[in-house]
């Protein structure tokens, strides 16, 4: 268990403990059961007081003490078992429902299991199936939670095995109830008597009705109406008024309209699933020079794995021993293959190419990249964008003023006279049917599904559909400049000679130097030497300068090299004309090193961070899809901020900011723009990407305090995916408009036409339905988008 222990004063000390590994299933600070464990912890004796703290992106519980009472061995063994006494009383699950068949299913499960007694939290995603739950052991377990499900119609995919019938069901029983129907129409054609056609038609509504009424009734036993309900009521009513067909042509094309709803939502489900199916479930790994197949689970930090060429990696390591190039795409949505040599990090699930490597592990499979995404995805269908928070806070005020005015239709008629008993029921049935809002509700979560499994398949993770819709939305977008726009390491960019002599004679002393220093812009002048072939000899007695330069011997000559202040130190007049190339590569934003050797200035040479080759292109693209302020947000100084900036390309920059200062400047951004995101690496710009409308990291693959600290995450180090991004946003808000504008102009229609007798039941339930699945094809259609600006 990580810890850190510090000393406060003479009578109380704190010890800092990783909050996951107390609690192995909460996400953070805001979850009750770290306020559960912090009152448990403060009401033991010696504890004085406990709060959750950050370091390097690790979320920690800070404990303060006092070690007169209390030791910190006992402190810590207390903090582990009062965390495992919590975890085991308050679980947190996410469980897979099967048999959901319409968006009002979710809301119901929510009303029923959410009032149960020691229910914490529940939360139910129709589009994914998904229902994320947290429940009070000690009060109701899980398998009572899991029986009431079951008696309401629906199943727990992980408690159950379900067979092919079972997993087709509602389209098996729908099928049934269009044959038996058709059966018992051409009944008198095929001589059959009428009892036979009695029973032929039972046998329709039942098949028809079964789903319907298995789930309805569960609701209406806890005073709870859906739609489910409703269309029997509607089908059965139909049949006491003699109209056999119209009733059992209500329940075939209800039944079989959500059947094909379910699976074209199915599609996206698939999308998102396939993530997880790409790993290997065994891995072969090297103990005491035999190679042994064992499962995935079993491999443990610092084996070796043995992939060979073709094969799927399994495993999250650092790769030992081998040459190859692996397919990354799963991960990080990459096209090309990436090559990999000793040293180099490999994920879980991508695709090694023609060479053996050895890899050695350094997570765990559920702790893999890959892992972490696919929780996250999943974790993300169960969270509600704004735009379907609305849409069920309309729902509630929307079905029982529906269901009252279907009470008016049907009875307020035949007491004026204006039509009998049965036709006004018939009327109510199909106002009932065109006023169903089974549409409305699928509209939302089906374009937040699709959209956020197609970010996953191309190497996006967007942390739910709130962040989805507030990306698309997004007026202006803050970048960090250091390792986002820039490639993060210094280049040399200029070298201007100012005695006689070349270029590659500056480069050859510069460089014999800068061998032997360790810092970044030794670095860059070496490997500019590299570049242009230049065979520099070897220094000797180096004597760095901090803040000035460094000294050493070249060819037995005393060479200089560093700023301007390390002339001034030696004593040393510069030049004219060394002071004038200094102006002109200052001036640029160039970082300058002077170089001197034996007393001759032999030049300057100017070095900066480089933009990324895709930064202007990217951020091109960014303005063709709407984003029209792009603001670089830097610590540099404004004269290398201000050439970075022409150079890639920004509308705007803010330079000389300290991590405080990257904060301010997001609020004046948001108090100006209302809608921001800010860009950077996830660690050092975490706290400004937090006070951002979306916070967006890059290359988080592999990163885990990027995946964590951002609300979208580019897997790769790619910045060309954020245009796809926001692109699949905007459209992604425009399907949801779309769908919305759609389910209620339907809905209008319907009613006028049901109420001016242009349509009955039977149209009605066929555009009900129709309306439903076209609504769902439409967010389907983010499942193919590509276009990335």
């Amino acid at each position: 268990m990580s810890q850190a222990t510090d000393t406060e004063s003479s009578s109380t000390e704190k010890t800092r403990l990783e909050l996951p590994l107390l609690l192995p299933h909460v996400d953070g600070e805001g979850d009750q059961c770290v306020d559960r464990l912090i009152e448990r912890l403060t009401a033991r004796r010696g504890v004085e007081s406990a709060h959750v703290t950050s370091e390097d992106g690790k979320s920690l519980l800070c404990i303060h003490y006092d070690p007169n009472q209390d030791s910190l061995r006992s402190i810590e063994r207390i903090a582990r078992r009062e965390g495992a006494k919590v975890s085991s009383q308050f679980h947190h699950e996410q469980w897979q429902l099967a048999g959901m068949d319409c968006a009002d299913c979710a809301t119901s499960i929510e009303h029923i299991i959410g009032r149960k007694k020691g229910v914490i939290q529940c939360r139910v995603n129709y589009a994914s199936e998904r229902m994320l739950i947290e429940f009070d052991s000690k009060v109701i377990s899980k398998k009572r939670l899991v029986q009431t499900l079951e008696r309401l119609g629906y199943d727990v995919v992980e408690e159950k095995r379900r067979s092919w019938i079972e997993e087709n069901s509602e389209l098996f029983m729908s099928l049934m109830c269009g044959l038996f129907l058709a059966l018992a129409y051409f009944g008198p054609y095929l001589g059959f008597p009428w009892q036979v056609q009695v029973v032929l038609y039972t046998i329709a509504y039942a098949s028809g009705g079964y789903d319907a009424t298995h789930h309805g009734l569960g609701a209406l036993s806890r005073l709870r109406f859906d739609i489910d309900i409703l269309m029997v009521i509607a089908a059965i009513g139909a049949a006491m008024l003699g109209e056999l067909v119209e009733g059992g042509i209500l329940l075939f094309l209800f039944s079989f309209g959500h059947a094909m709803e379910h699976y074209a939502m199915g599609r996206a489900r698939r999308a998102i699933k396939a993530l997880g199916e790409i790993t290997p479930k065994t891995a072969v790994i090297r103990v005491d020079g035999r190679e042994l197949t064992v499962k995935v689970e079993e491999v443990q930090k610092s084996d070796i794995v043995i992939v060979r060429n073709g094969e799927r990696i399994p495993v999250d390591g650092v790769v030992h021993a081998g040459v190859s190039a692996v397919d990354q795409a799963a991960i990080t949505g990459e096209s090309m293959p990436v090559g990999k040599e000793p040293g180099d990090s490999v994920f879980a699930g991508t695709v090694n190419g023609d060479g053996a490597l050895e890899i050695e592990v350094t997570k765990l499979a559920q702790d893999t990249t890959l892992a972490r995404v696919i929780q996250m995805v999943e974790e993300a269908q169960t969270q509600k964008s704004s735009s379907q928070r609305f849409t069920e806070t309309f729902e509630r005020f929307y079905v029982p003023i529906v269901l009252i005015g279907v009470l008016g239709v049907w009875i307020i008629p035949p007491y004026l006279g204006w039509l009998g008993w049965g036709a006004s029921f018939m009327k109510a049935m199909t106002v009932l049917v065109s006023a169903s809002p089974c549409a409305l509700a699928i509209a939302t979560p089906a374009a937040i599904l699709a959209g956020v499994g197609q970010a996953a398949r191309n190497g996006i993770l967007i942390k739910g559909g709130v962040h989805l819709e507030n990306l698309g939305s997004l007026r202006a977008i803050g970048f960090d400049k250091t390792g986002t726009l820039t490639q993060g390491k210094p280049a040399v960019t200029e070298v201007i000679t100012t005695a006689d002599v070349d270029e590659r004679e500056v480069l050859r002393v510069a460089a014999a130097v800068e061998s032997r220093s360790s810092h970044p812009l030794a670095a860059a002048v070496i490997e500019k030497a590299k570049q242009s072939d230049v065979d520099y000899p070897e220094s000797r007695d180096l004597k760095a300068m901090t803040g000035h330069g460094v000294e050493a011997f070249v060819d037995d000559q005393r060479v200089l090299i560093g700023n301007a202040k390390l002339f001034e130190r030696e004593g040393t007049p510069v030049p004219p004309e060394v002071e004038q190339a200094v102006a002109q590569l200052s001036d640029a934003g160039r970082t300058i090193v002077i170089i001197q050797r034996s007393g001759t200035f032999l030049g300057v040479i100017g070095l900066a961070d480089q933009p990324r080759p895709e930064a202007r292109s990217m951020l091109e693209r960014l303005k063709m899809v709407g984003v029209k302020s792009l603001i670089m947000i830097t610590g540099d100084n404004k004269r290398a901020a201000a050439a970075i900036a022409q150079s890639v390309g920004v509308t705007d920059f803010r330079a000389e900011l300290l991590p405080e200062d990257k904060v301010t400047a997001i609020k004046e951004l948001l108090g100006e723009y209302k809608l921001v995101g800010m860009v950077g690496d996830g660690v050092n710009d975490a706290p400004a990407m937090k006070t951002a409308t979306v916070g967006i990291a890059m290359g988080a693959g592999g990163s885990d305090v990027a995946l964590e600290t951002a609300d979208v995450a580019l897997m790769a180090d790619d910045l060309s995916k954020l245009p796809l991004a926001v692109a699949l946003s905007r459209k992604a808000r425009m399907v949801i408009f779309e769908n919305v504008l759609f389910s209620l102009g339907v809905i209008i229609l319907l009613v006028i036409a049901t109420f001016t007798n242009l349509i009955g039941i039977t149209i009605a339930i066929v555009v009900h339905e129709g309306s439903t699945l076209l609504v769902v094809a439409n967010a389907l259609t983010l499942l193919r988008f590509r276009r990335s600006g």
